[in-house]
C-alpha cells in the first residue's frame, strides 16, 4: 500500500508538473493569441483607415475628372464655335473672290470693247482727216483756179 501511495504521490507529482507546464504553454498560448488579436485590429484599423483614405482619393479624383471633363467640353464648344466663325469668314471671303473675278472679267472684256471701239474711231478719224486734206486740198485747187479765172 506503501507503494501504491508512492506510486500515486509520483503520479500526482507528474500531474501536477504536467499541469504546471501545461497551465505554462497555456498562458504563452493565450498571450499569443492576445498578441495575435492585437495586431489583428490594428491591422484591421488601418485597413479601414486606409479604405477611407482610398474612397476618398476616388472622390478627388472624380470630382478632379469630371471638372476636367466640364472644361475639355467647354473648350471643344469654344473651338466649334470658333471654327464655325472661321468657316463663314472663309465661305464669305471666296465669294468675294469671285464677285472679284467676276467684275475683273467684266472689266477686261470692258476694256477690250473699248479698245476695238477706239481703234474704230481712229481708223475713222484717219478716214476723215484724209478726206479733210483731200478737201482742203481740193479748195486750195479750187482757189488758185478762181484766182486765175479772176
Amino acid at each position: 500500500m506503501a507503494s501504491e501511495a508512492k506510486l500515486s504521490e509520483e503520479k500526482a507529482q507528474r500531474a501536477m508538473v504536467d499541469a504546471a507546464r501545461l497551465a505554462e504553454e497555456l498562458r504563452g498560448e493565450q498571450d499569443l493569441a492576445q498578441g495575435l488579436e492585437r495586431d489583428r485590429k490594428l491591422l484591421e484599423s488601418q485597413v479601414k483607415d486606409m479604405q477611407a483614405r482610398l474612397d476618398e482619393a476616388e472622390d478627388s479624383a472624380l470630382k478632379g475628372g469630371r471638372k476636367a471633363m466640364s472644361k475639355m467640353d467647354t473648350r471643344i464648344r469654344e473651338l466649334e464655335s470658333e471654327l464655325d466663325a472661321e468657316n463663314r469668314r472663309m465661305a464669305d471671303a471666296q465669294k468675294n473672290l469671285r464677285k472679284s473675278e467676276r467684275k475683273i472679267k467684266e472689266l477686261t472684256y470692258q476694256q477690250d470693247e473699248d479698245r476695238k471701239n477706239h481703234e474704230r474711231m481712229q481708223g475713222l478719224i484717219d478716214q476723215l482727216q484724209g478726206k479733210v486734206k483731200t478737201y482742203k486740198k481740193q479748195i486750195e485747187e479750187a482757189e488758185e483756179i478762181a484766182a486765175l479765172n479772176l
